[in-house]
């Protein structure tokens, strides 16, 4: 390849060819000679017996000691040629037979060879757990036979290596989808590959002319790694920059949630396992916007269906239905399902919590199951009549999902009211006493507002939060206004609870005392005309005579000792310790 000449400001792309290391050094390359013959015999024996392989290969040498620490295997293990055997996670109760019938053919043979076999989910699990020399030294091994697998994972590993060694810093992940994930990789099958560049610190040119470049450096790369990887597999890098593909998260294009709920990293600077994690626990929500625009795929479907032919009716119908049911999952807190997931995750969600009725989920059912009839072409031809009932149906269930909605949202605004009114006269109860939300609002006027201990501020948003609270029970509220609400009460909350805090902390203070006796030194709280002890872990009181208490009682004597100006010792206290522990001096 010619050197390359273009620059990016604030980037070091200046190009050199990068040296691919090969996966047989020729220092293995006698070892190597004298065993394939043997290892071939091994490999038509496998393919024969067990079809379902998808690939055989022989690890890189230079890996090995990675692979014997990872399963633990002898030190000896370290001289002799490892195979990996790669079969469908279907078969995975298959190992133990398929071992044992490899290490009898083996055996037949007086060469060393270790056997390693695994399922493509272990691939992506060791991918998962960063372990990348790990992932690398299985896609560079030197292939026996492969379905598509190796090869597919070799291309994009040799393109994964190029595009690092010129411009490592900036690439945040190097992610692998489509096909290869889900487990149809064929040797013909597009790779696909997502490269998220850091974008963050480039300030000296446009980001759209950033992007075009390294859009243009990073497919140079593509027929280089396709030589050397030596397959026929077209790789189909997408590049995003990171601050466009943050935005995208947020506003949950499918693509992107499609991207980072399939996709397994080749590379990953903390960035893309953090974003799957917070998917799968429902963590990364859409805004109202993206919801509004995923609902509107169902808006419009009735007039295009019939104006269409089959292939678009079943296709409008299929994204019109399944799109709006995923939208509502996501609003309801539920990470996005795949389209298999798709039918017992709705129906989990909304007809075992009794919130939609069954015929609607039946509805569901009969659309994915259709639409797989029509891909594998089990529907030939549908009669207008089938049409028009399927149409009408869609209609039926597209008015119920906005229903739907609306439901999850005014328990979402309930929850979110409830929960803010509950804490906010919980603190205040604290601080005034156990009184009625009328009289708490008008001591903590009097008491705080008036004396400066508090903002008008506070005493606002305290009335905002009472009048939303009625106001949703009328019926009355709007969600612009819960959310504000919600917004200015984290205000109030947190300075309650600091407030709370120095409060406890104060009569904590104001009745520490600490006695020093023959060989240790005692702790002690009083409160409430209670004498708590703290000895390690244990927590005592002192009655009659020292007894065992609890985190709980003490908690409670100090909410009640916040209400007195002093601190009540009993004197005869002092007998009881004295009795306890012998002599002692009080310190402080």
């Amino acid at each position: 390849m010619a050197q390359n000449t273009d620059s990016i400001p604030g980037m070091d792309l200046n190009y050199s060819k990068p040296k691919i290391p090969t996966p047989n050094p020729e220092e293995e390359r006698k070892k190597f000679d004298k065993t394939k013959k043997e290892i071939e015999k091994v490999k038509v024996f496998l393919t024969k017996k067990f079809k379902y392989i998808l690939a055989i290969g022989i690890l890189p040498p230079q890996a090995i000691p990675k692979f014997i620490e990872e399963e633990e295997a002898p030190e000896d293990s370290k001289d002799y040629v490892h195979i990996e055997i790669i079969i469908p996670d279907e078969k995975s109760k298959e190992i133990p037979k398929i071992k044992q019938e490899v290490l009898k053919e083996i055996q037949k043979s007086k060469e060393k060879v270790w056997v390693h076999i695994m399922t493509p989910s272990e691939i992506w699990e060791i991918c998962m757990d960063q372990k990348f020399e790990l992932s690398g030294a299985i896609a560079m091994s030197y292939p026996l036979y492969d379905k598509g697998i190796l090869g597919a994972l070799r291309v994009a590993e040799v393109h994964k290596s190029l595009v690092l060694q010129k411009f490592e810093k900036y690439v945040v992940s190097y992610v692998i989808g489509g096909s290869l994930i889900r487990g149809d990789a064929v040797k013909s099958s597009d790779v696909d590959v997502f490269v998220i560049i850091n974008d963050t610190d480039v300030k000296r040119m446009p980001r759209r002319e950033l992007l075009e470049r390294l859009r243009g450096i990073i497919y140079q790369y593509v027929a280089e790694a396709t030589q050397i990887a030596g397959v026929k597999n077209r790789l189909e890098p997408q590049i995003y920059l990171l601050t466009d593909f943050w935005d995208a998260v947020k506003d949950a294009h499918p693509v992107m949630f499609t991207f980072i709920r399939d996709g397994v990293p080749l590379y990953d600077r903390g960035t893309f396992m953090p974003w799957k994690s917070l998917l799968r626990m429902g963590k990364l929500k859409p805004s109202p916007e993206a919801i509004d625009m995923f609902m509107s795929m169902g808006d419009g479907v009735i007039s295009r269906s019939k104006k269409t032919l089959l292939s678009d009716v079943f296709t409008n119908i299929f994204w019109g239905v399944t799109t709006p049911a995923q939208a509502i999952l996501m609003l309801g807190g539920f990470p996005p399902p795949t389209s298999k997931e798709l039918v017992n995750s709705f129906r989990k969600a909304f007809l075992d919590t009794k919130m939609i009725e069954k015929k609607y989920v039946d509805f569901l059912e009969k659309i994915v199951k259709t639409w797989k009839d029509y891909e594998h072409e089990r529907i030939k031809e549908v009669s207008g009549k089938e049409i028009d009932q399927l149409l009408a149906e869609t209609e039926d269930y597209l008015k119920r999902l906005k229903e739907l909605r609306k439901e999850i949202e005014e328990k979402a605004q309930q929850k979110t009211i409830d929960q803010i009114y509950g804490d906010i006269t919980e603190l205040l109860k604290n601080i005034l006493g156990n009184k009625s939300v009328e009289k708490l609002i008008q001591e903590f006027e009097k008491e705080y507002i008036k004396k400066s201990k508090f903002t008008n501020q506070h005493l606002r948003i305290l009335k905002d939060v009472v009048k939303s609270k009625k106001e949703f029970k009328k019926g009355k509220s709007e969600s612009h206004k819960i959310d504000r609400v919600r917004k200015d009460a984290d205000i109030l909350i947190k300075d309650l609870t600091e407030f709370v805090q120095r409060k406890e902390l104060i009569a904590l203070n104001k009745g520490k005392m600490v006695l020093k006796t023959k060989d240790k030194k005692i702790e002690i709280i009083n409160a409430n005309g209670k004498t708590f002890i703290f000895e390690g872990n244990l927590i005592k009181k002192v009655e009659e005579k020292v007894e065992e208490s609890s985190l709980e009682e003490l908690e409670k004597a100090l909410l009640k000792q916040k209400e007195k100006d002093e601190v009540e010792i009993d004197p005869k206290i002092f007998e009881i310790l004295k009795k306890e522990y012998g002599k002692f001096d009080i310190l402080f």
